[in-house]
Parts: structure tokens; C-alpha cells; sequence
């Protein structure tokens, strides 16, 4: 069963269709650029123009990079203040005039990871965390998603953790893959001190060169592997997301 996956991020907007037995995209995805400032109305035009690119017609899941309850975009971090406290599943619904599910973006790929990627069949607590325009996060307790941890805003010599050690950040002040490894390995041990994870999943479209960074990651008891879906994980997860609705 095919199902469309749209994934917000702060640079770009992408979608496909998803076969949902396999895990994988069954097309090769759209993607435009996320607008700047990425209001709810400047997105959403963003999110239909991904969505009729394939003249899709049917249920469509959506991530959003921020907390999501019932729909209801209640941060917004790195988009425009007006998502605060909006009902983006209506909204996105009579826009597109479809079936629409909307959740939290590390989530969706967290979720996506456990069940055809790098955390399926893992028990215990493991962490899925995408790096990107900020840093996202999923959380699972043997294979149960606890939603919403948002801990790229964990303080972190001051500031919340993603302005530090963010792959924006990284090329935003050229870091070596070196330098981003240390901040990257002291936000691991951050957040592995209050959980004490058996594995962290790095995701987000970093992970496909995790050679380059993974290997200087030193000092930290957990497994450290990629996320095999890499940045396609979002999609897979909000196409998921939708067809259980």
C-alpha cells in the first residue's frame, strides 16, 4: 500500500509517495525549497506544491519541526511564530482537501528507523536525533514512541543545544568535521547522562556521511550507528503516521 509522506524542515519541504511493506519511497521525492519566513501560509502553498507534483489523491502525513498535539502546532523553533498554537491539521487539510496527520518530525523518522531501519527489533531506550537546521529528537522505550522531546533545546553552555551543535551550525561557522564532532560528542554526553540510552541513531541528511564524523564521536557508552533511511526517514514516518488513521 502506497501512502504520501511530506517532511518539513527548515531548509526544505519533500515529499513522496511511500510503499508502506517495504519502508522505502516509491517514487523519488519532491522537494522545494522551505520559504523564508516559512509562515503557515508560505508552507502550506509549499507543501501542496510537493503533494500535486504527483497528483496525489488519498491521505497524506506531514511532519512538522516542532511540538505537535492533536494537530496543533504548539512550537516553532526554527519556522515562523504564527504555527504557534495553530490547528495545522485543518488548516493543512482544507488547503490540500484531503486526509491529513500531522506530527512531530524526529518522531516520524524515529518511528520509520524502529520499524525498517537501524532501531528495529531494539529494545530498551533508544534515541533517534536528526541533525539539520536544528537538532530533533525521538525517543523509544522498548519500541514505544515517547512523543514530543524536542531535546535539541536542551541547554548547552548557555544555549539551546542545536544553535551549538546543529549541522546549520556547523557550516554556518565552518567547522571541521573535527571541530563539529566535539560539540556533537559533548550534547550525546548530555543527553546520555539524564537517559542512559543503549543506542543513539543519528539522522537527518548528515547521516549520509556519517564516516566522516561518527568514528571521532569518543566517550560515549551507547551505540552509535546511522540512521539507515537517512534523510528519507521523515517521509517514510509521516506516510506511517497517516495510514493509521
Amino acid at each position: 500500500m502506497n501512502v504520501f509522506g511530506v517532511d518539513i524542515g527548515g531548509s526544505g519541504i519533500k515529499g513522496a509517495p511511500v510503499d508502506l511493506e517495504r519502508g522505502d519511497l516509491a517514487e523519488p521525492r519532491h522537494k522545494v525549497l522551505t520559504p523564508h519566513p516559512a509562515t503557515p501560509d508560505s508552507v502550506i502553498d509549499g507543501v501542496k506544491e510537493v503533494v500535486d507534483h504527483f497528483g496525489w489523491s488519498g491521505p497524506v502525513g506531514i511532519t512538522f519541526p516542532g511540538v505537535v498535539t492533536d494537530g496543533i502546532t504548539r512550537t516553532a523553533a526554527n519556522v515562523d511564530k504564527g504555527w504557534v498554537d495553530l490547528d495545522a491539521r485543518e488548516l493543512l487539510g482544507k488547503r490540500l482537501d484531503l486526509p491529513v496527520t500531522v506530527l512531530n518530525d524526529a518522531d516520524a523518522a524515529g518511528v520509520a528507523e524502529m520499524t525498517f531501519g537501524a532501531g528495529a527489533g531494539r529494545r530498551g531506550t533508544v534515541f533517534l536525533l536528526t541533525f539539520g537546521t536544528g537538532i530533533g529528537s525521538a525517543l523509544f522505550l522498548d519500541g514505544k514512541l515517547v512523543p514530543n522531546t524536542e531535546l535539541g533545546h536542551l541547554e548547552l553552555h548557555g544555549h539551546d543545544a542545536e544553535k551549538h551543535a546543529s549541522t546549520k551550525a556547523k557550516e554556518d561557522e565552518d567547522l571541521s568535521w573535527e571541530h563539529w564532532a566535539k560539540r556533537v560528542t559533548k550534547y550525546l554526553a548530555h543527553v546520555e547522562m539524564l537517559f542512559s540510552p543503549s543506542l543513539f541513531i543519528i539522522g537527518g541528511g548528515v547521516s549520509r556521511k556519517a564516516e566522516k564524523f561518527i568514528p571521532l564521536i569518543k566517550g560515549i557508552r551507547a551505540e552509535i550507528v546511522p540512521a539507515q533511511l537517512q534523510n528519507n526517514a521523515g517521509i517514510v514516518g509521516a506516510a506511517m503516521a497517516a495510514a493509521k488513521q
